[in-house]
This record gives C-alpha cells, sequence and structure tokens, in this order.
C-alpha cells in the first residue's frame, strides 16, 4: 500500500520558517518534519511514498536525490570520478516526488498523483502532523467497514486552560488545556480507495471541503478515533513544543527503534 504525503503547502502561519523552506522540510531534533512522518510508516512496512509537491518542492527533491549519500559512509576517488559505499544507514524507501503545482488546493494535489497509486488502496495524509496512530488498526478499521474512505479522527486539547469560578468570584479550580468532550476533528492518517478521485473536480478543489462532505453524504466516510497523541505543526509556536518533546526523549511519535 502507498503512502502519499501532502507536501505542497505555503505554510503561511509558519512563515518565519517558510520563507525559506517548504512546510514539510522544517525540522524537528535535525530531521525535517517529513521525515518523521514517513519513518512512522516506515515502522509499520509501508515504504512506498508519492509525495506531492508545490511551494519549494526542489528542495524536497534535492533532500532526497542525496539522502542515500548523506546517511553512508563512502569513499569518493576523484581520479576517476567513483564512490565506494562502505555501510549506509539509510531506509528502504521508494519516493515519488511529483510536482502538483504551486497554487493546487489540497484535493487537486491528490487528484494529479491519480495514476501513481495504480488504482487501489492507499494511505494519504500531511506533511505537518505526527502521531503514534496504529497503522495497523487504522488499516483493519477501514477493511472492516467497508467504506470509500476512512479519517483518522482525535479529540485536542484546547489552546489554554479552562477556570472554575464560582459566584463569588473565586477560582475553586483551574484545568490545563483540557480535552473537547464530543468533539472530534480530522488529523490525516487516511485509507482511501480510488473511487475517491470521483469526488475530486480538479485543481481548485479542497479535499476538506466538498470531497469529504460528500464523501459523508454517501456515507462512504468512516473514523477512525485515535486516543493517543497526535500533533500538526502549524506555528512556530508547535515547531517549538514539538522540539521540546523530541529533546525530552520522550517522544510519543517516535515508534521507530
Amino acid at each position: 500500500m502507498k503512502v502519499v504525503v501532502l507536501c505542497g503547502g505555503k505554510g503561511t502561519r509558519i512563515s518565519e520558517e517558510t520563507e525559506i523552506l517548504p512546510k514539510p522540510m522544517v525540522e524537528i531534533g535535525n530531521k525535517p518534519i517529513l521525515w518523521h512522518i514517513m519513518k512512522i510508516f516506515s515502522s509499520y512496512g509501508y515504504n512506498d511514498f508519492v509525495l506531492c509537491l508545490g511551494y519549494k518542492g526542489y528542495i524536497i527533491k534535492e533532500y532526497f536525490s542525496h539522502y542515500f549519500l548523506h546517511m553512508s559512509d563512502v569513499t569518493i576517488n576523484m581520479a576517476n570520478n567513483e564512490i565506494e559505499i562502505h555501510t549506509t544507514t539509510s531506509e528502504p524507501w521508494k519516493v515519488t516526488l511529483i510536482d502538483t503545482g504551486s497554487e493546487t488546493m489540497t484535493g487537486g494535489r491528490l487528484k494529479r498523483i491519480e495514476k501513481y497509486v495504480e488504482g487501489k488502496t492507499f494511505i494519504m495524509t500531511y506533511g505537518d502532523g505526527v502521531g503514534d496512530v496504529n497503522i495497523p488498526k487504522l488499516v483493519k478499521s477501514h477493511e472492516n467497514r467497508k467504506k470509500i474512505a476512512t479519517l483518522t479522527a482525535i479529540q485536542t486539547a484546547g489552546r489554554f486552560g479552562l477556570l472554575d469560578i464560582d459566584k463569588k468570584s473565586n477560582i475553586n479550580s483551574f484545568l490545563e488545556k483540557p480535552k473537547t468532550e464530543g468533539t472530534w476533528i480530522n488529523a490525516g492518517f487516511f485509507i482511501l480507495e480510488p473511487q475517491v478521485f470521483n469526488y475530486i473536480e480538479g485543481n481548485s478543489t479542497t479535499w476538506e471541503r466538498e470531497p469529504l462532505e460528500n464523501l459523508a453524504k454517501d456515507g462512504q466516510l468512516n473514523a477512525y478515533k485515535h486516543n493517543g497523541f497526535w500533533m500538526c505543526m502549524d506555528t512556530l509556536r508547535d515547531k517549538i513544543e514539538l522540539e521540546k518533546i523530541w529533546q525530552s526523549g520522550k517522544v510519543p511519535w517516535k515508534v521507530w527503534k
């Protein structure tokens, strides 16, 4: 099963980083967040990736074109332009990099890689979100429900804590960023059948609007409820928080060894 990752957005809400880099290349622990996402899937045996490029996509192409060399011990013979590989720690990834346009919307990007999934069930996610999603259980949920699409749903904590204030204006308790009960959001990590392409009109289609809304209306959208860790790197504040988690050594999304 191929893994499609949307990597083409401009990341305007984290412009401090994306003026020089595409958002998926912003680093957490000296590695692009895209690398972290790919490592999650790779840990479950999914090593065939299709990356939907757009804004500054050439940087992602350059990264992977040199990846094997950067992860290897080598001898370079300048006299005859030969490279001898001694050992390598690179992953067994196959990476297809497709330019889906700098102004294309999320649904349009997906539509433009249709031929690369070869009419088979595939995984799709965003290039800025990490989590400890159990991919085999996600796939099983999709297979059991027999829907065209499955998305991973999560409950997130609010940005701010809540105050419990009584009638006399006394603060009785403080809840630190509680989760909103009953409210679920789209966390990506989709399992999709090729029929989803019939729900996408073209480049201007936003995946999160008409395609998902119409799939839901047709009774073809399954939710896999994930109660573990998930976080999206939407702003510089998020990037700093993810970096703190990585540096702590207790990294929930690091499901690989």
